[in-house]
């Protein structure tokens, strides 16, 4: 994941970004990026992409797409793109463990983090 990690990082320098590390959360954060993220931005290694300053509890839905590169290697960016393609947004099932409010999403009638009954 360092290499995927250290890519990210770059190019997020590329997009004009500036980046800082999270100490709580444990995740770099590479924020006044002028696009090549998607949505409000995106995690790739252990790099959360973004134009804005994110909140914090942003980060912490961050956090565990970072847990679920580490989890899955390289092949997590073609899990997530099928998971998407398949159930996007708030039905994407990366996005559900990760949080669907902390990460900005409202959940549909149902559905619930897999540790919630």
């Amino acid at each position: 994941m360092r290499v995927v990690s250290a890519l990210a990082l770059c190019w997020g320098r590329l997009w004009g970004g500036s980046v800082s590390f999270d100490d709580e959360f444990g995740l770099f954060v590479c924020t006044g990026m002028r696009g090549g993220f998607a949505r409000g931005g995106t995690t790739v290694g252990g790099v959360f992409l973004t134009r804005k300053a994110p909140p914090r509890r942003l980060l912490r839905h961050e956090a565990i797409h970072v847990d679920q590169w580490a989890r899955y290697g390289i092949g997590f960016a073609a899990r997530y793109l099928w998971e998407e393609l398949r159930n996007p947004g708030s039905r994407n099932r990366f996005e559900i463990e990760a949080g669907l409010a902390d990460g900005g999403y409202r959940a549909e009638r149902g559905i619930t983090r897999p540790d919630e009954p």
